[in-house]
Formats: structure tokens, C-alpha cells, sequence
């Protein structure tokens, strides 16, 4: 299918991009087109304008520093996942672009787009829920920073008010003594995934595990995030931390809420964040001893 007949206007600044947001109330934003393209073109969105944000270069950047990682609006995927000091100050979200359906769509995708575009399914709104990172949105009102907490409403839905262009996405950096894990379950590569998860563990004195927490994908119309700390009731080590993964698989069981679709019953969603559970937990939980040990050194 061919898109619906639309306008086409190209910013040379972002000051011009969003006034010409603000007086159009049917227009879509275009930066990597990867999610809004495939809409367009199979009619699922229409609007009458289209802006494209491709010629401001001004937003392709990462940015990092000891506060955490700086994503502008047109970087694209595999630019961010590249990047050594992103990964270096905040490992997830490199590991959780890698999971972004195919190199080709890597190349051009933006990750604030992937953000923007709200997608339960998608990694991105997942990590920046867990992180507790935020957006800042652009309007010819000014400029303000929404938290993800706030960001994501409902499917496909986000809280930005009329007119606003979100330029950039704030990751903060890893904690000192903190991992993190990200897998997901898809039925082929590339696809969506059937449940994905993310983890975040830190340690505290003696290789005790004090927070634990787990964003997942896949199961809900937004991200979720589940604090999953007093299943280890400060395990340290050997039988003890295997003890608490079981116990966190339990509880993130229990606390899940995925509805069934064509691609799987939410019994085999609510499984399959069971499994996941308890591998991501392990992923970070000896990333959390390894940065600890290193360290100590």
C-alpha cells in the first residue's frame, strides 16, 4: 500500500521545526521513520503533515558524562550502541539496542523515535522506565523534562501536549557496586519479542544485593517495572542468591499481567517473564560482583 496524501516539510532548524508544529494540528514528526513509515504506508496513521526532522544534524549526538548518557533525537541505534563512553556509563542501554530487531533498522532507527513511538514491545521505553531516566520536550513554549514514570501512558500513547518535540533522552549513569542484565524471547531474530527484561542489581557491604529491580517488555500497554529486592533479603553469594532468583521468579509471576494475542497466551507471557526473571537477575547480579572486584583491586 502507498500512503494516504500528506504535506512534506523539512526544518532547517529546530526553532523552525517546532513552529511549524505547533500550527499544524495533524502532523506527524519523522526523524528515523522506522516505526512511522510501515504506519504510513499501511494507512494506520494519516495526518496531513509530515516533518521531517532529517536535516537538523544538531540532534545526532551522544553525550555523556558522569551523570549518565545524553541521546539526541536523531542518533540512530547502532551510533548509540557503538558508542564506548555510553556503554562505559551505562552498559543497559547498549546491551538492549543490540536486541533492536535488524542491523539494517539499527543503521537508521533513532532510539528517542523507538521512545517516542511507545511501543510496550519495544526495548527502549523498557530501559528508560528502569533507569528512571526522562525525556526533554520542545515546544514554542519552552522547554520542559518529563520523567518516564510520566512519559508513557498508554498504548502507542505518551503525555507530550500538542506541539511537543522531544529532542533528547536522558539515561543516568550506572551506580557504583550496580549490574545489569537484558534478554528477551522472540520467535525468530528480529522480531518483537514475545516478553523481554531488563535488570538493574547493586550490592552494598560484603557482595550484599540491597536493590533489584526488573523492567519488562511485552507484557502490559506500557513498560513495567517491578522492585524485586526482598527476594534476596541480603543473599550474598552461592545457594543463597540461587535461592532468591527462584523467589524473584515467583513474585514477578505473580505481579505480571500480560493479555494473550495471536502471538501467545498470557500464561506463556507470564512464564516466559518467569524465565527471564531469574536470567537477568543473574546477569546483573555477576556484573554487579565483577564491578565490585574490579574495584576493590
Amino acid at each position: 500500500m502507498k500512503p494516504a496524501p500528506f504535506d512534506y516539510l523539512r526544518p532547517a532548524t529546530l526553532a523552525e521545526a517546532v513552529e511549524m508544529y505547533a500550527a499544524h494540528t495533524d502532523a506527524k514528526v519523522l526523524a528515523g521513520g522506522q516505526s512511522l513509515i510501515p504506519l504510513l504506508s499501511m494507512r494506520l496513521a494519516a495526518p496531513a503533515v509530515l516533518i521531517d526532522l532529517g536535516g537538523l544534524d544538531e540532534l545526532a549526538y551522544v553525550h555523556t558524562d558522569d551523570a549518565g548518557v545524553r541521546v539526541g533525537a536523531l542518533a540512530r541505534h547502532a551510533d548509540v550502541a557503538r558508542d564506548p563512553d555510553a556503554r562505559r556509563v551505562q552498559p543497559l542501554v547498549a546491551e538492549a539496542l543490540h536486541h533492536v530487531a535488524h542491523a539494517t533498522i539499527r543503521n537508521r532507527g533513532t532510539t528517542v523515535g523507538s521512545i517516542v513511538h511507545a511501543d510496550a514491545a519495544a526495548e527502549m521505553p523498557a530501559v528508560l522506565c528502569l533507569l528512571g531516566g526522562h525525556v526533554v520536550a520542545r515546544s514554542v513554549h519552552g522547554t520542559r523534562e518529563i520523567a518516564a514514570a510520566e512519559l508513557f501512558v498508554g498504548p502507542l500513547e505518551t503525555s507530550l501536549e500538542h506541539g511537543e518535540i522531544v529532542t533528547e533522552a536522558f539515561f543516568p549513569a550506572l551506580a557504583p557496586g550496580a549490574g545489569v542484565g537484558f534478554d528477551e524471547i522472540s520467535r525468530r531474530h528480529g522480531d518483537y519479542a514475545l516478553v523481554g527484561a531488563a535488570a538493574v542489581v547493586s550490592l552494598g557491604d560484603e557482595g550484599r544485593v540491597h536493590d533489584a529491580r526488573v523492567g519488562f517488555l511485552s507484557v502490559g500497554d506500557v513498560p513495567l517495572v517491578l522492585d524485586l529486592t526482598e527476594a534476596f533479603g541480603g543473599s550474598e553469594g552461592g545457594g543463597g542468591v540461587d535461592a532468591a532468583y527462584r523467589a524473584a521468579t515467583d513474585l514477578a509471576v505473580q505481579r505480571v499481567d500480560p493479555e494473550a494475542d495471536i502471538h501467545a497466551s498470557a500464561d506463556y507471557r507470564r512464564h516466559l517473564a518467569g524465565v527471564l526473571t531469574a536470567r537477568v537477575l543473574a546477569q546483573a547480579y555477576d556484573a554487579a560482583a565483577g564491578r565490585s572486584r574490579e574495584g576493590a583491586a
